[in-house]
């Protein structure tokens, strides 16, 4: 008996693989990133005919990370499958990535076929059971009738609400199988219905706390970016001369250049923006979650202050700081009304003159400053602000973890969203090249440069080739010191200087590397002409990478230690 006349359907109209295409195009999915397999063969075959851009990777976790760069840099949902088994689990890295910064991707697994579930065959593995922790939400098919839908549903998940990673595993029988297909023309869950709107009177509330408050500081956080409301976030800040401060994955919602911005915060965040949130009388979150790498020790986080906290994602609100005025709800719908309402409140705004003057006085005597060096050598932070200079502030800058992260937060200086890319919750190493791969197929008219380091960039570098052989013309910047630098800089700093195993010598020649993979590869070692070979890099057709030698053990500053108060900042 077919899979047809077991559940009643008298006709065939396409293989479900082909209805899962119609679905993708439906979606406006321009472009997939995977790697085939036995589980997901029928899959790659549906592709040859579909219409659809598939870029092939050299490793399912490249691929992964690819689709989140995509996401990030687009802001639509990104697309990456895997095969079964380890095809699936060598996407785990890329899930939770986009689980702790909530990226939308929708994961595409193939599974063994439905008889072989449960037998311990060729390349099964419980793919929904290792990913449950670490997803949005999960789909197992078990009949090929449930793919169209799921597909859609899949997508709605990924986008709406508070964005994240969503997986469908397909068992190879079912993909193939035949169904009569029907356009997925409406998605409704009844279990979930995501608050976008915000509670008027708790903006009322908000509204009335913020013109109250003498010591105000918006802190701002990657949610802003996702829900697309820089530009409100803008129009609240400047409604009245408010210190402003952003989370990692939040810089750029509000440009860096703007006196108003006091920098990012938190654990290598500047010494103006801990100081004002560690003496600030009011605090709003938005779009930020407080965590660890912000608050530091939990029980001295902001001792002076009330919390109001603006989140779609109800879960997040008290959840690490209990919030005075919770407001669940998305930013861009949220902040145009709670500046109106602030706006015809007719604040003071003399109430925050002695503030701006501590601000000032932190900025004057703390400045983001690093101590160069008279001849030719490299410093990171200049290499940064190098980068800056040549692309004149514009380019999408993505990064691997590590001290080269940190160094690019501090001193690039975004003035756009979506224009910083990096593993924020997670810190990945081997993010960085893989995501800038996505993120210029995303957005092809950037210029997309990747800041790396040489322990990160070895863990994905192979996605090198997958540029070349496709004509994705990005840049990597290797901060070449010769460490595992975030490491060293902790066994400097905590572990009496017993450098242990952190030294990664002078290997590989990523100049031949890079060769080897069809890229260009350059060397930069000259701090004098250092931002026109940047600017002639650029200019390089294709893919290139460069080794910049660095200075080898330079420290990221400054920095709150870990367990500490934001005013006990060293460096």
């Amino acid at each position: 008996m077919t899979l047809n006349e077991q559940y009643g359907k008298e006709e065939a109209q396409m293989r479900a693989v082909d209805a899962l295409m119609e679905c993708l195009k439906a979606e406006g999915v321009d472009v997939v990133f995977g790697l085939p397999g036995g589980a997901n063969l029928p899959t790659y075959d549906a592709f040859y005919d579909a219409g659809i851009r598939h870029i092939l990777v050299r490793h399912e976790a490249g691929g992964g990370h690819a689709a989140e760069g995509y996401a990030k840099a687009t802001g639509k949902v990104g697309v990456a499958l895997g095969t079964s088994g380890p095809g699936a689990t060598n996407l785990v890295t890329p899930i939770c990535d986009a689980m702790m910064d909530s990226v939308p991707v929708v994961f595409l697994t193939g599974q063994v076929r439905t008889e072989l579930l449960g037998t311990d065959g060729f390349q099964e593995a419980d793919t929904i059971g290792i990913t449950m922790p670490i997803v949005k939400h999960s789909f197992m098919i078990t009949h090929p009738l449930e793919i169209p839908r799921t597909l859609h549903e899949a997508f709605h998940l990924a986008r709406s609400g508070r964005p994240g990673p969503v997986v469908v595993d397909i068992p190879q029988d079912l993909s193939r199988a035949e169904i009569p297909y029907e356009p997925v023309t409406d998605v409704h869950l009844p279990g979930y219905q995501p608050t976008t709107d915000g509670n008027q009177k708790q903006i009322r509330l908000a509204a009335k706390a913020l013109a109250n408050a003498k010591r105000p500081v918006i802190y701002s956080g990657g949610g802003v970016v996702l829900a697309n409301a820089a530009e409100e976030l803008i129009e609240l800040v400047v409604s009245d001369k408010l210190p402003i401060t952003s989370t990692l994955n939040g810089l750029g919602a509000f440009p860096a250049s703007h006196e108003q911005f006091l920098g990012m915060l938190g654990m290598h965040g500047t010494r103006a923006a801990n100081y004002a949130m560690d003496e600030a009388d009011l605090i709003v979150a938005i779009g930020a979650r407080f965590d660890d790498r912000i608050t530091g020790n939990l029980s001295e986080f902001a001792p002076h202050a009330k919390f109001i906290h603006i989140d779609v994602d109800p879960a997040e609100i008290s959840k690490n700081v209990p919030a005075h005025i919770p407001i669940v709800g998305d930013a861009k719908n949220i902040l145009p009304r709670l500046t109106a309402e602030y706006r015809a409140l007719g604040p003071e705004g003399s109430r925050m003159s002695e503030w701006w003057e501590r601000i000032e006085g932190w900025r004057s005597k703390y400045p983001l400053s690093f101590e160069d060096t008279p001849g030719d050598e490299i410093k990171p932070q200049y290499l940064i602000q190098a980068l800056h200079q040549a692309t004149n502030g514009d380019a999408i800058l993505t990064s691997d973890v590590g001290q080269h992260q940190m160094w690019a937060a501090q001193h690039y200086g975004f003035e756009k969203p979506r224009r910083w890319i990096n593993s924020g919750g997670l810190g990945t190493m081997g993010f960085g090249l893989p995501a800038a791969m996505g993120a210029k197929v995303g957005a092809p008219e950037q210029t997309v440069c990747c800041i790396t380091g040489d322990g990160s960039i070895q863990m994905n570098m192979q996605e090198l080739a997958t540029c070349a052989q496709n004509g994705v013309d990005i840049k990597v910047f290797i901060a070449n010191n010769g460490y595992l630098g975030m490491v060293r800089q902790w066994q400097e700093l905590f572990w009496d200087r017993r450098y242990s195993q952190v030294e990664g010598g002078q290997w590989p020649d990523f100049v031949k590397l890079a060769e080897a993979h069809g890229a260009t590869g350059l060397r930069f070692e000259n701090k004098h002409t250092l931002v026109d070979d940047i600017k002639a890099a650029i200019a390089t057709p294709g893919p290139v990478l460069v080794d910049v030698r660095v200075t080898k053990e330079e420290n990221v500053y400054p920095m709150i230690a870990p367990g500490q108060a934001a005013r006990d900042m060293v460096g």
